[in-house]
């Protein structure tokens, strides 16, 4: 009995274990690193690493001399050479042949060489690509993940919206009883409440989506116990004065994988055209050859002696004698020169020539991309910051406005009306000051991402 509730009280301890480990908070660097550690995109482009190291390393290989080893066992009926009488006769034999073979490039144009460094090249590009995708997902999820917080902070403005409808409600009502205020006010206050309540559902609407979309980015199957958890975001300070586009610009050419995979893929074109151009060279191989093999009769055969007018039985020689006696070794230097060959290296040149125009154009473009998105990026914080600060200002007089008619409004000196439009403009003036406040974050994190610094809250 005693071990029964011992398993029940440490089964209950472990599920309480479990269920607070599901319910820890995702900081911002959790949420990209386990993207990094799951996402299938991700996953794919790791795949196509291993398969840019493989064709390295066998262009490496293709370096060395290659050899193989062939073998074949034969029946033969019917007529066949005697290789002791030098005569056709009917026979029935069996042979066995076998041969070993070995080429070494020695010269192909440098077609070996250069195609090894292209490998690297795209090797390395490769490898820059995963980092291209990484650093996607991480702005996606960063974005998504400001988009909570913002979230959240709607929903918190707008359960205080509908809190002081409420409170506005119940003082109306007793003064409506008292008579001091027309029943019609209470109307419109009650009105402006249920407004109220349906912006903190489309609020909190907002939030739920929000979340649905970092747990798909996350590749998560639900978002039930996900929670992020929230940082001090009022000690996050945007430096827009310590950045500028041309200055962010001149550090993420250095270290945005985009860039470095584009650069990577010219030089990987420049070596195409060096290996197209090398067939026109000669080609220069060492060939080495054995072949040896053995040959029996399947009946007895006979050969007559013309000094004794006898038949005598042929001895034949036993199968390793034959295999040493028929060996045959062969050194070859071979040489190989491209004449005519129906224009095709012609036309290879002249594609490669084209894929590195197209090569050298796309790392422009690549780098042009990077401009443009830091100068909007730029842009648009320096919109927020200025929105931030002339929102900040508005907020502090719209609080006051509205603080100044809700006094007078209980003492019936404006119309519900007044009250519910300076109610209303302080709810989007608050509404306006998260959306600069978020905006701003996000688009100084980026900036500071450009240069190199991760992304974290």
């Amino acid at each position: 009995m005693q071990k029964k509730y011992y398993l029940i009280i440490v089964s209950f301890l472990l599920l309480s274990t479990f269920k607070l480990k599901a319910q820890d908070a995702w900081t911002l660097e959790k949420c990209i690193n386990y993207a990094f550690d799951n996402n299938i995109q991700v996953k794919q482009q790791l795949l196509n690493v291993k398969v840019s190291e493989g064709k390295l390393l066998q262009s490496k290989m293709n370096a060395l001399p290659n050899l193989n080893i062939s073998s074949s066992h034969a029946y033969s009926f019917g007529l066949a050479t005697n290789y002791l009488t030098n005569q056709k006769e009917a026979q029935n034999t069996q042979a066995t042949s076998f041969s070993i073979n070995t080429s070494m490039t020695l010269f192909n144009g440098f077609q070996i060489s250069n195609t090894k460094k292209q490998d690297k090249f795209d090797l390395l590009a490769t490898i820059s690509d995963v980092e291209k995708v990484k650093n996607n997902i991480a702005l996606s999820i960063a974005s998504a993940y400001l988009q909570i917080l913002y979230s959240e902070d709607l929903v918190a403005s707008a359960d205080k919206q509908l809190e002081l409808s409420k409170m506005q409600i119940e003082r109306t009502s007793v003064l409506v009883k008292a008579g001091s205020l027309p029943e019609g006010n209470l109307l419109e206050i009650e009105a402006q409440a249920a407004s109220d309540e349906l912006q903190l559902v489309n609020a909190q609407n907002q939030l739920d989506i929000a979340y649905l979309t970092l747990t798909q980015f996350l590749d998560i199957k639900t978002t039930e116990g996900f929670k992020i958890q929230k940082p001090n975001l009022d000690a996050i300070e945007s430096k827009l004065v310590d950045l500028s586009p041309a200055g962010v610009f001149e550090t993420s050419q250095q270290t945005m994988p985009q860039i470095i995979s584009a650069g990577h893929r010219v030089k990987s074109a420049e070596l195409a055209v060096k290996i197209a151009k090398g067939g026109m060279s000669p080609h220069i191989s060492l060939n080495g050859n054995y072949n040896t093999g053995a040959q029996f009769y399947l009946t007895k055969v006979y050969k007559l002696n013309t000094a004794t007018g006898l038949l005598e039985l042929i001895d034949e020689d036993p199968f390793m004698t034959q295999v040493k006696n028929n060996a045959s070794k062969t050194i070859s230097l071979g040489l190989s020169i491209p004449i005519f060959n129906g224009y095709q290296v012609h036309n290879n040149i002249s594609n490669a020539k084209i894929s590195l125009d197209n090569a050298r154009l796309n790392f422009e473009n690549e780098k042009n991309i990077l401009y443009k998105d830091i100068q909007q990026a730029y842009i648009d914080a320096l919109a927020a910051q200025k929105k931030l600060k002339a929102t900040q200002k508005s907020l502090v007089s719209l609080e006051e406005a509205f603080r100044y008619s809700e006094q007078k409004f209980n003492v019936g000196m404006v119309t519900s009306i007044d009250y519910t439009t300076a109610k209303t403009k302080l709810s989007k003036a608050e509404t306006d000051l998260l959306q600069a406040k978020y905006e701003l974050i996000f688009k100084s994190k980026i900036l500071e991402f450009y240069k190199g610094v991760p992304l974290s809250l």
